[in-house]
């Protein structure tokens, strides 16, 4: 049910963090990993030290005229995708008082934008097979305010509801759209949290669990999401958060 191997997955973001870790994890469990961000030399790094199946392509995701090409782009390494992780994220940790519209604007092509464009030009090969698998990454601002959060928050809020009118457009072709809302894990984008050690303790404390998140902690809801088990799963946002939410 939660197998995975020979499905061609397209990550975002995956030059480091979150999504290169999934990446990892999944094309050492036999699928076809296409990573996709910024840093070519990152990726490269990645993709020529990582088991398994992978392929790179270097793009600029904020340049959302160009991501029907970046699509063909991705199909031309392993052919058509059967899932799409969308990972990539910008926080620019801005007051509500001092974003500007570059600002604003540039946050939310990378973490709605995107994520939207790239699952349109992706769509089309999946309803063709009947069966398709998306996966955004949502935040836990998409459900509560964070100290100069906004842009952020407002992108991460959007993709909530994005994946579920995704779910409602294209689920009758077999094509599933959830997300996941991760709780305080290490990535650069969380590098600030992690460098105030009574900060990052303060998140630890205020899960169920008692500690923050480890890369180990999403390896298998993302699987999940990714294989037939989730197949009657359509819509939703798991916040893989350790009871964050719940206190």
């Amino acid at each position: 049910m939660f197998d995975v191997s020979g499905k061609t997955i397209a990550i975002t973001g995956a030059s480091s963090g979150i999504g290169q870790a999934m990446g990892s994890h999944l094309a050492a469990n036999g699928a076809n990993v296409i990573a996709v961000a910024r840093r070519a030399d990152a990726l490269r790094e990645w993709s020529e030290t990582t088991d398994g199946n992978t392929a790179y392509i270097a793009a600029n995701l904020g340049d959302i005229d160009s991501l029907g090409d970046v699509a063909a782009d991705i199909a031309g390494a392993f052919g058509d995708v059967d899932i799409l992780i969308s990972a990539a994220g910008l926080n620019p940790r801005k007051h509500a008082d001092d974003v500007t519209p570059e600002i604003w604007n540039q946050t939310q092509d990378i973490n709605l934008n995107a994520p939207f464009f790239l699952a349109q030009a992706m769509v089309p090969a999946m309803k063709e097979q009947s069966w398709g698998r998306i996966i955004n990454f949502a935040s836990l601002q998409s459900q509560r305010a964070f100290e100069n959060g906004i842009a952020y928050g407002a992108a991460k809020g959007g993709v909530v509801q994005m994946t579920r009118a995704m779910a409602q457009a294209w689920s009758k072709h077999g094509i599933t759209a959830n997300a996941i809302a991760p709780g305080f894990f290490p990535t650069e984008l969380t590098a600030p949290v992690f460098a105030d050690p009574e900060l990052a303790q303060k998140n630890a404390d205020q899960t169920c669990i008692g500690r923050n998140g480890t890369m180990k902690d999403l390896a298998g809801p993302v699987q999940f999401l990714c294989s037939d088990a989730s197949a009657y799963v359509t819509g939703q946002t798991l916040f893989v958060d350790g009871g964050f939410t719940a206190k």
